[in-house]
């Protein structure tokens, strides 16, 4: 029987995929726990959405998520023996793709939409979040000099958009009313 627990992390430290140990707090257990936060709240969201082409649309996303996990759980300075997937410009494309898609049957936006509207909305609210925290922190380890493909950046940055133009169609196919801000003057 496969057991789930190795105990090899006990003391904080944890693996790279090249073998080298690395501690919990490492920018990299950070940026590619805070993707697998966001592929959970994409979960979370297809199970509230039921819809069928959102669903295919998310497990797309899914799957291009768990890629880039495999990307920051890599250690840039080891050879990898084992096959592990990658992520390509053409994944960028078919989300700008699907935006476009979504775009022609939503009202024009003539001011800041507060998050809200139904939970499927909602919940796609703070996947979009989740999506920018990962994307700040992928910047940082560019900035730090930790190697990190800028493709993932930028499906990152395409995917907070696609994000906030699905909570959008959510609202818009569940005839939930989007809530415009109002500045207080």
């Amino acid at each position: 029987m496969f057991k789930i627990y190795t105990k090899t992390g006990d003391q904080g430290a944890t693996s790279l995929i090249g073998g080298v140990r690395v501690p919990k707090s490492h920018i990299r257990i950070e940026s590619y726990g805070t993707v697998d936060e966001l592929n959970s709240y994409m979960g979370m969201v297809n199970d509230m959405s039921k819809n069928q082409q959102i669903g295919d649309w998310i497990r797309e996303i899914q799957d291009r998520l768990f890629t880039i996990g495999s990307i920051l759980a890599t250690d840039p300075d080891k050879d990898v023996k084992m096959k592990l997937p990658d992520l390509h410009e053409s994944d960028v494309q078919w989300l700008e793709t699907q935006i476009d898609f979504m775009n022609e049957s939503l009202p024009e936006m003539r001011s800041f939409i507060l998050p809200g509207g139904n939970l499927a909305s909602s919940t796609c609210h703070v996947a979009r979040c989740v999506c920018r925290r990962a994307e700040r922190i992928c910047v940082h380890m560019h900035e730090t000099s930790e190697v990190i493909p800028m493709i993932v950046v930028r499906y990152l940055n395409r995917l907070s958009d696609f994000l906030f133009t699905l909570c959008r169609y959510l609202s818009h196919i569940n005839q939930s009313p989007e809530v415009e801000w109002r500045a207080r003057v």
